[in-house]
């Protein structure tokens, strides 16, 4: 079985995106293993030197690369990324399933972006739209794309 972690920096803090997070869990259930894990954030001031910007993108990056296994393909959720359509999207985790990957970390950062630690780490770049949508919606949308595109793979309807 296909199994998927959610590496994501920050706490979900508002109700109705924990609730979405919880029904694209109990969704995905069927298809795969899920794991979500939040990597706290640093604190974080409007004004940062881009010194202390990059301080703190290695603090959490560092966090993130020990949320990551070593045989893990590691795909982050990057505005500079290459876009799927979900169709593309399902043959994208498929293909890799069929060259033997079974283990996928999607990786969200925090309000800074990444280190270039985890950028170097990751097989894979992708991104949603070239729109900035608030991080924790993120974890809503990736679940959502992901469960469509195993709907997708199966040849279920949810996908139109």
């Amino acid at each position: 079985m296909l199994q998927v972690k959610v590496v994501a920096v920050g706490k979900i803090r508002e109700k109705f995106l924990s609730e979405g997070i919880k029904e694209y869990t109990k969704r995905l259930g069927s298809y795969l293993r899920l794991d979500i894990v939040e990597i706290s954030d640093e604190p974080c001031p409007e004004r940062l030197s881009a010194a202390d910007e990059e301080r703190v993108k290695k603090k959490e990056g560092e966090r993130i690369l020990k949320a990551i296994g070593q045989q893990e393909h590691v795909v982050l959720l990057d505005l500079k990324g290459k876009e799927f359509t979900s169709p593309q999207l399902s043959e994208y985790i498929d293909q890799l399933a069929l060259n033997g990957q079974s283990s996928i970390a999607f990786v969200i950062g925090g309000s800074l972006g990444l280190s270039d630690e985890v950028r170097q780490r990751a097989d894979f770049a992708w991104s949603f739209s070239r729109l900035t949508f608030p991080h924790p919606l993120i974890r809503v949308m990736l679940l959502e794309q992901i469960y469509r595109a195993m709907k997708i793979s199966r040849g279920e309807a949810y996908h139109k």
